[in-house]
C-alpha cells in the first residue's frame, strides 16, 4: 500500500511540473501579424489607394512556379532511408 501511495506522488509530481513549463516560442509570438499589419496601416493609412502594381514575379513565372508546386504532389521525389541506406 504504501509503495502504491510512493507511485502516486511521483506520477502527480510529474504531472504538477508538465503545468509549470514554460509555453513554447511560437505562443510567445501569437498576434505578433496582427499587431504589424496594424501598426504598417497607422503609418500609411491611404496605403490602399496606391494603385503600382508590386515589384515581383510576371504572370508566366508565377504560373509556372504554382504548376510545379502542384506537380510535386502528384509524383513526390524519393525519400532516402536513413537506417538502411536505400530508398522507399
Amino acid at each position: 500500500m504504501r509503495q502504491q501511495i510512493n507511485m502516486l506522488a511521483v506520477v502527480a509530481a510529474c504531472a504538477l511540473t508538465a503545468c509549470t513549463s514554460p509555453t513554447p516560442y511560437y505562443d510567445s509570438r501569437y498576434g505578433e501579424a496582427v499587431n504589424q499589419a496594424k501598426a504598417l496601416q497607422t503609418v500609411n493609412p491611404d496605403a490602399s489607394r496606391n494603385t503600382d502594381p508590386v515589384a515581383g514575379l510576371d504572370g508566366p513565372a508565377a504560373k509556372e512556379g504554382v504548376g510545379r508546386y502542384r506537380d510535386s504532389f502528384k509524383t513526390p521525389e524519393r525519400t532516402f532511408d536513413v537506417i538502411t541506406g536505400g530508398g522507399r
